[in-house]
């Protein structure tokens, strides 16, 4: 009798884990199963349409700083296949890959359909069959499969996973993560488009630090800095109704340095205006804008006319410029959630269930998720690999 997988989600990890199998089982027969008429449809929105399938990690020193979430297995998971095995992979598969300066990883033609007809092109060549529309709520609906593997991504609203938490699994609450900040200020939204190439972002009482690229936009703030803030920070912003206190600062330098630049251009410029001379650097607009805030009608003033009040406001504004978050929006078509299956649910090393043998999960519907750069796709490979793997090894012991 042949063996048979059936795959529930028909998702990147999905797609992947049923290559896998078919590629180190050819004879096992495996099915797909999507809800939706359409597979693979966050694929080729990601990335702007690009697909950052990957990112080098040449600039990663602690694996948390990439995965709030999960970051202990997977680096337990990446002793299997990493990001190197996942790039020799694609272009195994004839996907040639490119590195941007950034370190994040591109197919060569810059579309995310190169992966997508990559994926599609195994499945009909190893004769997967891909069942559209259909929506799986009970392992009963699948009791001809001798495994199944779940796969279906995150769930915004938690529903998708009730029928999991039926079977004994621990559900870790889903909250959305990888977002902008809504901040309802209108003398900073006039700067809309204003791109800050180095910031620390923060919230009080949490002690994550973001860094990086800052974007202004014309309902707060978006870039790096606040995309990977938002993922670290993402339950505890879920759990304020994302209404609370931001910290930037705008030159990613301490307070005593700032003080002393501050100090030494009043010494070098005394007869030109504040507005005229910024001693850092930052764009003129936000400049000017930082000074108003500061100082009010004292911004009109020379830099011979700088007072300790005026220091010590410049360096308040400069280094711990503070803003009130007034909700989220949605990061063009990312979509991320933090939250899902409880890595405590399942075996470390198989994917496993812990409660049901023979059941196995990856992608994003485990409690797993990474910032922006590609790292969220790498977790689906790496945790689908391990699944394929495993399912073939248990097949292989069997009598």
């Amino acid at each position: 009798m042949r063996e048979k997988t059936a795959i529930v989600g028909g998702g990147a990890a999905g797609f992947f884990v049923a290559a896998n199998l078919k590629e180190m089982m050819p004879g096992m027969e495996v099915a797909i199963f999507e809800r939706s008429q359409r597979v693979l449809a966050k694929v080729e929105v990601s990335g702007g349409g690009r697909c950052n399938c990957t990112n080098t990690f040449a600039d990663v020193r602690d694996l948390q700083a990439v995965y709030p979430r999960g970051h202990r297995l997977l680096k337990r998971l990446f002793n299997v296949f990493d990001q190197r095995d996942a790039y020799a992979w694609f272009e195994r598969h004839g996907v040639p890959l490119v590195v941007q300066d950034d370190e994040c990883v591109f197919p060569e033609a810059q579309d995310a359909h190169a992966i997508i007809d990559c994926f599609l092109s195994l499945a009909r060549r190893h004769r997967v069959q891909l069942y559209m529309g259909h929506k799986v709520q009970s392992l009963s609906q699948l009791a001809d499969y001798d495994h199944v593997v779940v796969t279906t991504g995150g769930s915004p609203r938690g529903e998708g996973l009730r029928w999991l938490a039926d079977m004994g699994h621990d559900i870790v609450q889903p909250v959305p993560s990888l977002f902008t900040f809504n901040i309802a200020d209108p003398r900073l939204t006039s700067l809309m488009g204003l791109v800050v190439d180095h910031v620390s972002a923060h919230i009080p009482g949490i002690k994550y630090k973001s860094t990086g690229p800052l974007l202004i936009t014309h309902w707060g703030m978006s870039g790096p800095a606040i995309l990977k803030l938002s993922s670290h920070a993402a339950r505890q912003l879920s759990e304020a109704d994302y209404r609370l206190p931001l910290s930037i600062n705008w030159v990613q330098l301490s307070e005593a340095e700032v003080q002393a630049a501050v100090c030494e251009a009043a010494v070098r410029e005394p007869q030109k205006l504040f507005s005229t001379f910024c001693p850092l650097s930052l764009p003129s607009r936000l400049w000017t804008y930082l000074l108003e805030k500061a100082l009010g009608d004292r911004a009109r003033a020379r830099w011979g006319e700088l007072n300790k009040k005026d220091v010590n406001r410049l360096v308040n504004v400069l280094t711990n410029d503070t803003y009130q978050l007034a909700g989220r929006s949605a990061f063009k078509e990312e979509f991320v959630t933090c939250g899902g299956v409880s890595l405590s649910s399942v075996n470390p090393s198989t994917l496993e269930s812990r409660h049901v043998p023979h059941l196995y999960f990856a992608g994003e519907v485990l409690d797993i998720d990474g910032i922006t750069g590609g790292f969220n796709f790498q977790a689906a490979w790496t945790t689908a690999y391990t699944v394929a793997t495993a399912i073939v090894g248990a097949e292989r012991q069997r009598p």
